[in-house]
């Protein structure tokens, strides 16, 4: 059974950063994709970041240039670095992961709190 535990949320002044962790069971080199979505207060789940295994990566254009997206094989885990956090950005984030048969996996999310 895969499981994704996302951790990193906290509270955080605007303009500053912040790096969440996805931590997988299981090889995150083995999915297709991983993919950082983030739903705010009565707005629908967005894409924020996603990784494929082949390494290329794409964002949404609202973190183009201040979101990165990574992965470190040997620690199954995967980053979403967050520069120049504002107030929209407040979501709670969660990590999904999509495998070769197009099975999903969600973890249970990270609150982000960006405050002024």
């Amino acid at each position: 059974q895969v499981q994704l535990v996302e951790s990193g949320g906290v509270s955080v002044q605007l303009g500053g950063s912040l790096r969440l962790s996805c931590a997988a069971s299981g090889s995150t080199f083995s999915f297709y994709a991983i993919t950082w979505y983030r739903q705010a207060p009565g707005k629908e789940r967005e894409l924020v970041a996603r990784i494929f295994s082949t390494g290329a990566t794409n964002y949404a254009d609202s973190v183009k240039g201040r979101f990165t997206i990574s992965r470190d094989n040997a620690k199954n885990t995967v980053y979403l670095q967050m520069n120049g956090l504002k107030a929209e950005d407040k979501a709670v984030y969660y990590c999904n992961a999509r495998d070769l048969l197009a099975n999903n996996y969600w973890g249970q999310g990270t609150q982000v709190t960006v405050s002024s």
